[in-house]
């Protein structure tokens, strides 16, 4: 047998002769190299647990180190934000203090101050929308309550103009018309900020003739450029299409204010009104326009500023030439619901120019179709149209009924919604005329009541209130359309027409 090299040594040193032959003294080397392997074993295993240990202990060691550095770094960091938000707090902590839970305890104080801040901001924002809200209502009624005296006065007017008057009358005629279509231009203007600052204008698609669009407009500003020596221009490039579709309220809108700031800031000079074609695609017409004059001009430091509401170039324009200070901020933004800029090129005592871009659809309508539908209407005539006007004010209920008479249509009158819901039960009408705000029963309940027993006859709302959301209200109702008061006489004809079965 192979002892351990140790008693080997040994055995070879002391024991001499044939010890083998001793069974006693062969067992007892047996077990002594036994003890001699087993204890080399150990040690081995004890090496390596210890060489195992210590490398263990030092990646506890170093990982125990990075921990230390990551929360001074962190305690660095967080120190940092809060000398950001508030260097003054920041002082709490100085450079070698790294107590976190001091720190923990100074953001606790500031997420109780954030949601009390955010508690505040939730009940102003709250306050708030209620004060919009109220400014809406009071809008709304003050709307009702200007135009419907405007309204008497607007279609009194128009009333008289087919009386044949004397030419001496029609220059006070004329005179009452400007005055009352500037006063309702102002109205306009506030009452559509409004609108525009709670996102309620929503733009129409309709087919628009440019070309004779921009020509009524001319016509219409004509007098009033003559009776300050102006001369009136229009260039309109004839490469534009007949008719292309957008909102020809809005843009008349946009060019009648930039049309009559041109006439105002102007004496004995030259407005041009330009219309030219930019662009054209296999769905969409791209227009410039510009409205040119050789009036006062604008300084370049004060061409940013009016722009903004309220504002004039300088004071005294207000009191000389008058204006609400809304006209171009509400071009502005007229132009921005459309993804357009209104820009300016002026010089002081030299002019100005106004200029933008809109982009509008193409039409499929011809001017031969649109002169085929126009010729069997040469003047307003609504002979056999059975109407029924739903109005409680006098004056109002005066001026449409002569109105729709001049037209040879027979119109029935009911005061309020009640009798209006009576009398369609009762009668056959082509069409209902419908105003909104009435005693007893008004024009929304009345309209609902009428459609549980006649969903065919066109109602059409008329309003002089167009601060809420008219439209979309009216359509909700069971409404198929509406006009706001003052009407233009030629808008309440179209809209007849086109509901009656004259517009078939």
């Amino acid at each position: 047998m192979e002892y351990h090299s140790i008693l080997e040594k040994q055995i070879r040193k002391i024991l001499t002769g044939n010890f083998q032959e001793n069974a006693e003294l062969t067992q007892l080397l047996d077990t002594i190299s036994k003890s001699y392997h087993a204890f080399d074993r150990d040690k081995k295993l004890a090496d390596h647990a210890f060489v195992i240990s210590e490398k263990e202990y030092q990646k506890v060691n170093t990982d125990l180190q990075d921990q230390i550095d990551i929360r001074k770094a962190s305690i660095i960091k967080l120190k940092e934000a809060i000398r950001a938000l508030d260097p003054t707090e920041a002082n709490r902590f100085d450079d070698k203090d790294e107590d976190l839970i001091n720190i923990i305890s100074f953001l606790e104080e500031q997420i109780k101050k954030s949601k009390q801040l955010e508690a505040e901001l939730i009940l102003a924002k709250e306050t708030a929308e209620k004060a919009s809200r109220a400014k809406s209502e009071f809008l709304s009624i003050m709307s009702h309550e200007i135009r419907t005296p405007l309204n008497a006065i607007i279609g009194t007017n128009n009333l008289l103009h087919y009386q044949d008057p004397l030419p001496s009358q029609k220059e006070l005629l004329n005179v009452m018309k400007i005055s009352s279509e500037n006063l309702l231009s102002l109205i306009n203007d506030v009452l559509d900020y409004g609108k525009l600052e709670e996102g309620k204008i929503i733009l129409a698609e309709r087919d628009i003739n440019l070309k004779q669009f921009v020509k009524n407009l001319r016509a219409a500003h004509r007098l009033r450029a003559e009776e300050r020596g102006n001369n009136l221009r229009l260039m309109y490039d004839e490469d534009i299409p007949d008719f292309v579709i957008g909102d020809d309220i809005r843009l008349g809108q946009i060019l009648n204010n930039l049309i009559s700031n041109a006439i105002k800031f102007t004496k004995k000079g030259v407005i041009t009104v330009e219309v030219l074609l930019n662009n054209i695609s296999e769905e969409h017409v791209l227009v410039d326009f510009a409205i040119i004059d050789t009036g006062i001009g604008i300084s370049e430091d004060k061409q940013e500023m009016i722009f903004d509401r309220f504002t004039q170039a300088n004071t005294n324009i207000t009191r000389e030439y008058g204006g609400s200070g809304l006209g171009l901020t509400i071009i502005k933004l007229l132009l921005q619901l459309q993804n357009s800029e209104i820009h300016l090129k002026s010089e002081a005592g030299k002019g100005s120019k106004f200029f933008f871009t809109l982009s509008f659809k193409k039409s499929t309508t011809s001017l031969q179709e649109e002169n085929k539908k126009t010729l069997n209407f040469e003047a307003p005539n609504l002979n056999n149209i059975h109407i029924l006007l739903v109005e409680d004010v006098d004056f109002n209920v005066m001026v449409a009924e002569k109105m729709l008479q001049n037209w040879n249509a027979t119109v029935e009158i009911a005061n309020n919604g009640e009798i209006a819901v009576e009398k369609v039960q009762n009668n056959q009408y082509d069409i209902v005329l419908m105003d909104l705000q009435m005693p007893v029963m008004d024009g929304y309940t009345a309209t609902k009541k009428i459609r549980e027993f006649n969903k065919t006859v066109p109602i059409i709302a008329l309003t002089a209130s167009i601060t809420m959301d008219i439209q979309g209200r009216a359509f909700e109702f069971g409404m198929n359309d509406c006009i706001t008061k003052p009407f233009n006489p030629n808008d309440l004809f179209s809209i007849i027409l086109k509901y009656s079965n004259l517009g078939l």
